[in-house]
């Protein structure tokens, strides 16, 4: 069996979490590739070091001196290789790093050296193989990480080490510079690392245990997602849900690989299981989880037997598209429908679309209805369950919150209302309490 795992940030902040990672690996003689970010915040006022590593570019940019930032991220490493008796050569190290600095170089090079740094000494405390990222992830002219060279790489490189560390966040172009990922970096080279080497298990490390069912801001200690399956993780991630990008996820769900969040922290927790799919058993509650966004705006738009018109939806939506407008929901009726589309897309272009739907067509009335929230209940349970809209609507009745639109997906997997802003809060936290206890 394989296990690839993936550390972040704030799991390698500092000797004491290196010990953390060091004895979850050890815990387990099928953990064998090790993904690493750079070192993270220690405390609340502290500095990560790839944000250094950017401030360093800033300085050299408008030739200002880097020289005591630079001392900060080289303390930060010494600290580490102290602690932890390492023998990695880092005064030859940041010699490099300051040569190819006084020569100009990529911003990239620069702020992939965090996670250079923190694997050379990872690998040497865990006494496995640096793999250097550059050299098993190819990026092709179209910025796209190539996936089939990758894969051969990665496969070559395991064949000859079957114990590796290898940094996060970045891999090179043909020419072999430098290349970062743009979000989520040591994710998604966690993802494609499991991907590339058909990795039974992808672990995700993190200083969290798991996925939340509510955002903690505004419900008090939300329970963890023991199990959600890829589509529920879209459906939650696209309504704001804190949960892995997508990028991040692509690479193992196209294999079928299961992924585990788990807490450096507390390792003795299962953390969150995420798999394509989980038998129906497995799942006691029928809501996997709650979450919402706010700000959104209703178009309503009103006329004559709309309902019997194939062009006029159609016409709108091209004029939504021309002024580069995502629309969320199309309720409708037999007069009418509506757009539900986030404010801040119309970024002051309401009336200039409101006229040029009327310039299109005769409509009997627009109208624009603003401080609008969309709350999601998303569990791939709810399809077996008699009942569940029954719970969610009489729920937030019963509690006075007005539901101004409503939209269930095709596949049932969740369901989605319209509320007024100022219950936005307080929506989450009444159907939370309703599917979660």
């Amino acid at each position: 069996m394989l296990k690839v795992l993936k550390f972040g940030g704030s799991s390698l902040a500092d000797s004491g979490q290196f010990l953390k990672v060091k004895n979850i690996v050890e815990a387990d003689e099928d953990r064998r590739v090790v993904v690493v970010s750079a070192p993270g915040k220690r405390h609340d006022n502290d500095n990560k070091i790839t944000d250094l590593l950017y401030l360093c570019n800033a300085h050299l940019k408008y030739n200002a001196s880097y020289e005591d930032i630079f001392q900060m991220i080289q303390d930060r490493y010494q600290e580490i290789k102290e602690n932890c008796s390492l023998s990695v050569d880092l005064e030859a190290e940041f010699t490099e790093i300051r040569s190819h600095m006084r020569k100009g170089m990529s911003v990239d090079y620069l702020v992939s050296r965090g996670e250079y740094l923190n694997a050379k000494l990872m690998a040497d405390y865990l006494g496995y193989t640096f793999v250097d990222a550059k050299d098993v992830i190819r990026f092709g002219q179209n910025g796209k990480v190539d996936r089939k060279e990758t894969e051969a790489l990665f496969k070559a490189e395991f064949q000859k080490h079957d114990h590796i560390v290898l940094p996060g966040f970045y891999g090179a172009l043909p020419g072999g510079n430098i290349r970062t990922f743009s979000r989520g970096g040591s994710d998604v080279t966690g993802a494609i690392a499991a991907a590339s080497l058909d990795a039974d298990l992808y672990e995700n490390w993190t200083d969290v245990t798991g996925i939340l069912m509510a955002d903690p801001r505004i419900v008090e200690n939300p329970q963890t997602m023991a199990t959600v399956t890829y589509a529920e993780l879209r459906e939650l991630s696209y309504m704001g849900a804190s949960v892995l990008h997508e990028d991040t996820v692509f690479p193992v769900r196209r294999k079928n690989i299961p992924l585990n969040i788990r807490n450096v922290n507390q390792p003795e927790e299962a953390g969150t299981m995420i798999m394509e799919e989980f038998p129906r058993e497995d799942n006691p509650r029928y809501v996997t989880g709650v979450t919402g966004l706010r700000n959104y705006s209703i178009i309503n738009v009103y006329g004559t037997n709309m309902s019997k018109s194939t062009s006029t939806l159609r016409k709108v939506l091209e004029i939504c598209e021309d002024f580069q407008l995502s629309v969320e929901q199309i309720p409708s009726g037999t007069d009418s429908f509506s757009l539900v589309i986030r404010t801040e897309s119309l970024n002051g272009q309401k009336y200039e679309l409101i006229s040029a739907i009327k310039k299109e067509m005769d409509f009997l009335d627009i109208k624009v209805t603003e401080g609008i929230s969309l709350i999601a209940i998303v569990g791939r349970g709810m399809a077996y369950k008699v009942g569940i809209s029954s719970m969610f609507f009489g729920a937030l009745g019963e509690n006075n919150i007005n539901i101004r639109t409503i939209q269930q997906s095709s596949d049932e997997i969740s369901i989605i209302v319209g509320v007024h802003d100022e219950d936005f809060e307080k929506a989450i936290r009444v159907l939370y309490d309703r599917f979660a206890r």
